[in-house]
């Protein structure tokens, strides 16, 4: 059975004890639940990939406390401490140079110069962070080709076969997507994955376009569930399983959730990985999704849909 523990001090220090000894535990951040090892430690992110079932040629986030720490590993630019200034904590992922000297595994960034680094806008991960001496790899807490969780019960439903796994109990992320990934390991920044930060809102704080990299959504499944999605639905049979936003339209729906009944953006994201993991485990046909605008992070959303869409 795994331990789900709640945010307790005595907590904080056994999973920190768990991270020392080279075992993992998963922990809230604001976006999803993170699968968090040892960087410093091959066979500690070793396990991370064993207990996700992912490749070892797909990197990994590494989370940090603050930005000082990622200092250690990596080459600030002057446009990553501005965007550090503005959005860190929070949900970036930065793609920076490692550096020479650093110690983390090479496994994080499957033998590549570059490392993502992350900065969770979470009291739980900051408080595990700030108690072990090396910086986390962090991939979401699920395994590979599963939805992203973003509640305990969500971790230990997916990781249901790592018996011995601690999970840290955070309650339900407030973000509930993914960060945005900016590389700036090079001259021309690069958006790599949307999320919950804009490309426009970082454009604005720093003066410079940056240019769209190759979109993850066209070779990752981590965001399709096992049932057939539909997207931008109108209708939906009875033996279909309803996501909704906003009003729902007329169905006759077994099983119906909803994103925000008011339609709002932010809330639909805070349930979106939530809601899809609960219409998942039905005996639903498919999922049908109304639209979602594809404005501010609803552009994140639908990015998310894409992979297992029908259409």
């Amino acid at each position: 059975m795994h331990k789900i523990l709640s945010f307790l001090q005595e907590n904080i220090s056994f999973a920190a004890e768990t991270l020392f000894y080279g075992d993992l535990v998963a922990f809230p951040t604001e976006t999803v639940y993170g699968l968090g090892g040892n960087a410093y430690d091959d066979e500690a992110v070793t396990k991370i990939f064993q207990y996700k079932g992912r490749p070892q040629f797909n990197p990994v986030s590494v989370c940090y406390a603050n930005i000082n720490d990622a200092a250690k590993d990596v080459e600030l630019t002057k446009l990553a401490e501005t965007l550090a200034e503005r959005f860190l904590p929070g949900p970036l992922t930065i793609v920076l140079k490692r550096r020479e000297n650093s110690r983390l595994s090479w496994l994080c960034s499957a033998g590549q110069e570059t490392i993502g680094v992350r900065i969770p806008n979470s009291e739980i991960a900051t408080a595990l962070l700030s108690a072990v001496p090396f910086p986390l790899a962090a991939p979401s807490a699920n395994r590979s080709s599963e939805l992203s969780p973003t509640t305990a019960k969500a971790v230990s439903d997916s990781l249901k076969s790592n018996e011995n796994l601690i999970i840290l109990d955070g309650g339900q992320c407030k973000v509930g997507i993914e960060s945005t990934i900016v590389d700036l390991s090079t001259s021309t920044p690069k958006l790599i994955r949307v999320g919950a930060i804009l490309a426009e809102e970082i454009e604005s704080i720093c003066g410079v376009r940056i240019e769209k990299g190759k979109s993850l959504a066209a070779s990752v499944k981590h965001y399709a569930p096992n049932k057939p999605l539909v997207m931008n639905a109108t209708s939906a049979e009875s033996d279909d399983a309803l996501l909704a936003f906003g009003t729902p339209f007329a169905n006759n729906c077994e099983y119906m959730l909803n994103l925000s009944l008011t339609a709002d953006l932010n809330e639909a994201a805070t349930n979106f990985f939530y809601m899809l993991h609960e219409l998942d485990k039905t005996d639903a046909k498919r999922i049908c999704v109304m639209p979602i605008p594809s404005q501010g992070i609803g552009a994140a959303i639908n990015e998310k849909l894409k992979a297992g869409s029908e259409n």
